[in-house]
């Protein structure tokens, strides 16, 4: 699956690592639900560590589409409530 982390990149993540990201996504929505800006800190820092760690950089010329965007890094709780809604990013 290809994941791109706003303003940084795309990834190719292995599917074996997309049920991690996935739980991970969940755990964001929760935390986003709660309005509780720490724990989605925590939680989507870890997301993005993963995507990073264990995704393949996908070469800049390569024009496949993403799968799955994160948002930026830096995206504040109120920035990521848009996006991690419902069902969250991966839907389940």
């Amino acid at each position: 699956m290809i994941v791109r982390i706003a303003t940084e990149g795309q990834y190719e993540v292995a599917s074996s690592d997309m049920e991690e990201l996935g739980d991970l996504d969940n755990d964001a929505v929760a935390a986003c639900d709660a309005g509780e800006e720490q724990r989605f800190r925590a939680v989507f820092t870890r997301m993005v560590k993963l995507v990073r760690s264990k995704g393949e950089p996908v070469a800049e010329d390569d024009l496949r589409g993403s799968d799955l965007i994160l948002p930026p890094p830096d995206a504040s709780l109120e920035e990521a409530k848009a996006e991690f809604t419902g069902e969250g990013l991966i839907p389940g």
